[in-house]
């Protein structure tokens, strides 16, 4: 007898009621998918990912007001859930893939399409449960090594065309989260380790590293400016001239991180 599948959260946003029904019928024959909400408008999808936090979305690009594409601007494209984008205008498709859709559906679409994309996003919401689960193992490993005083990480192994090269800690200027990579930004360079963020974390110094949103952390000895923004959000402008963004959230540590190392 086989597993059951890990139930897909999905969520529905479109302006126009008939597209929302016709989105929900087609859902309402996977077992392995629940619509936990439905959003006329582009404000309320906003708030809809930020409560339910779904695995998926189906985005309607053109909605008056705010778009689609101003959803996954608000959101962050490296925040959001997997996207399918629903819309009867294909000129808009380049910049949907650009901001990393899995699939789209161009209307009226027919099952045959909806079937295929909805396979391509399960595939997808499939690997990056596994690429969780992972991390959080590797996290529970790392914890204990230091727990008992193991030394953080000094530099990174980076594998490059055959060769290994090796990046020193202290060079690192921030890193950045790319699906299942981490990307390092170093003197002007990029280097892509296979690794996931929060594994990454619990391997660098935290007095030199610190996390300052989802999917970027940085070394706090390049940061030169910090310049606040809205609802206790700011931003880092580094060494090297790059701006991050800092989320509410995580502003008090990165501040405590900087008076340490002041």
């Amino acid at each position: 007898m086989s597993a059951p599948r890990e139930t897909i959260r999905a969520l529905i946003v479109d302006d126009e009621p008939l597209a929302r029904r016709t989105l929900r019928s087609f859902l309402s024959r996977h077992e392995d998918v629940s619509v936990a909400a439905e959003c006329g408008n582009g404000r309320d999808a906003i708030a809809a990912i930020r409560a339910h936090r779904p695995d998926l979305v189906f985005l309607d690009i053109q909605m008056p007001g705010v778009t689609g594409l101003d959803v996954i601007d608000e959101i962050g494209p490296s925040e959001m859930p997997f996207v399918i984008f629903v819309t009867a205008y294909d000129t808009h498709l380049l910049a949907a893939f650009e901001l990393h859709a899995v699939d789209y559906l161009l209307k009226p679409f027919t099952d045959e399409r909806f079937e295929a994309a909805l396979a391509h996003a399960r595939t997808r919401v499939r690997e990056r449960s596994a690429a969780g689960l992972a991390a959080t193992l590797a996290s529970l490993v790392a914890a204990p090594a230091r727990a008992a005083g193991t030394e953080p990480l000094q530099r990174f192994t980076v594998p490059a065309d055959g060769r290994i090269l090796f990046v020193r800690a202290s060079d690192v200027d921030w890193i950045e989260a790319e699906d299942y990579y981490v990307c390092l930004h170093s003197a002007g360079a990029r280097h892509l380790i296979r690794e996931t963020m929060s594994a990454l974390e619990s391997q660098v110094d935290p007095a030199q590293f610190v996390r300052v949103h989802r999917s970027a952390m940085i070394n706090v000895d390049r940061v030169t400016e910090l310049r606040p923004l809205f609802k206790g959000e700011c931003t880092v402008r580094l060494r090297d001239g790059t701006e991050i963004r800092v989320s509410r959230g995580r502003r008090a540590a990165l501040e405590a991180a900087l008076r340490r190392r002041a």
